[in-house]
């Protein structure tokens, strides 16, 4: 009898684990889709950043870079808005020009209730030397942090890590 009893609490408790189991995951594949609002306009986002960055424009880049950005790199470390400005400024001297693509279909984005939306994805650098061919230089994963202040959107905080260089400087 005690045999039959540990056998049935055992089958007791695997129906009851399961169960919870499967319960949880299914809460967790609830999850609402984002919007297609809020995908289109932080593609958007995305795309007049990048192309600001790409066409050099440094006063679009202030415009759309939060005064409190933080910029975390896994290569370069930490930076705020003004080493991204001087850094940007450097760069858009140099007769080598990079650009930044986004990786077809890699785009995730994710509302922040009462903040914005997160934006993840994956990016790819290309770089041309003066007189050269363009050539991909670098890959990374990224996350940027989209805040909205009545209707104003800002990037306030960036992550690119995972970098993959494929050209020596």
């Amino acid at each position: 009898m005690k045999k039959n009893s540990f056998y049935d609490l055992k089958i007791t408790f695997l129906v009851l684990f399961g169960f919870m189991s499967f319960s949880t995951m299914a809460q967790v594949n609830k999850l609402p889709p984002v919007s297609k609002e809020l995908y289109k306009k932080v593609a958007h986002l995305d795309s007049v950043m990048f192309d600001a960055f790409n066409e050099r424009n440094l006063k679009t880049l202030k415009e759309i870079f939060s005064q409190d950005i933080e910029f975390y790199h896994d290569q370069g470390g930490l930076t705020h808005y003004k080493q991204n400005m001087d850094s940007f400024e450097e760069a858009f001297k140099s007769d080598r020009k990079v650009r930044r693509e986004l990786v077809a279909g890699s785009m995730e984005v994710s509302p922040i209730r009462g903040y914005g939306a997160v934006e993840t994805g994956i990016h790819r650098f290309y770089a041309t030397k003066k007189g050269g061919q363009e050539e991909l230089s670098s890959e990374a994963k990224f996350m940027t942090l989209w805040q909205n202040i009545n209707g104003k959107w800002k990037a306030t905080r960036i992550v690119s890590f995972a970098h993959q260089e494929y050209l020596e400087e």
